[in-house]
């Protein structure tokens, strides 16, 4: 097998595959902090406070939420993952659906995002086809990135080694668990700096393919 496609990709998919930082993330933290309003019973503030206290403590809202709450995660993803139009909520680059085509490797989807939601972001982006798997949450048994025990659940179901694996995402606290394991890593992100566990940075994911011999 030649090693180009010996290679598997694992995508992030929110701020990855797409940009979801205009319409759908200000959508989904505004859900979150009303849930952890009404389901906590506390004010507005305090409910924003907990919602970023967790997501910076541990890389995901949920995980904050499950450890020192209790918070049944399928409820908490089912209220906070509602969307009125995502199909107009969605940024895309033109040009995604091709470079994944022609991008040669294994291509599965890791996101912390539930798979109702991750689904249809990718058949809405016409790229669902581009993928082999797609790991949501739910998948990795609740254990978001950056924590490892959700990386480790996706290798070992699909039998990968973790030098195999190409890790794109636009989290550095993910990439950095990811260049633990042994992973190559590549950061999307339209920041100058480069820190020593990113073997690429992109400002565009539609790069990638220009720059496979980096990696």
């Amino acid at each position: 097998m030649r090693k180009a496609a010996a290679r598997v990709w694992l995508f992030d998919l929110d701020n990855t595959l797409h940009n979801a930082s205009p319409h759908i993330f200000p959508h989904i933290n505004r859900s979150m902090v009303e849930y952890i309003r009404d389901h906590l019973g506390v004010d507005e503030d305090e409910a924003t406070r907990l919602r970023q206290d967790y997501w910076q403590r541990y890389g995901a809202t949920l995980t904050g939420l499950m450890r020192h709450h209790g918070t049944d995660p399928q409820h908490f993803l089912w209220h906070t993952h509602q969307f009125p139009d995502l199909k107009h909520m969605l940024v895309l680059e033109r040009g995604l659906k091709a470079m994944l085509r022609r991008l040669p490797g294994r291509k599965i989807v890791f996101s912390n995002a539930p798979l109702r939601y991750s689904e249809a972001v990718l058949e809405l982006a016409g790229i669902r086809a581009c993928f082999a798997a797609v790991y949501s949450v739910e998948r990795i048994r609740f254990q978001p990135k950056p924590a490892v025990a959700g990386f480790r659940h996706l290798l070992r179901s699909e039998r990968l080694p973790a030098h195999r694996c190409i890790m794109v995402e636009d989290s550095l606290a993910n990439l950095r668990t990811a260049k633990r394991l042994g992973m190559k890593t590549v950061w999307v992100s339209g920041s100058t700096r480069q820190p020593a566990f990113v073997d690429l940075r992109l400002v565009s994911i539609l790069d990638l393919r220009c720059h496979l011999q980096r990696l």
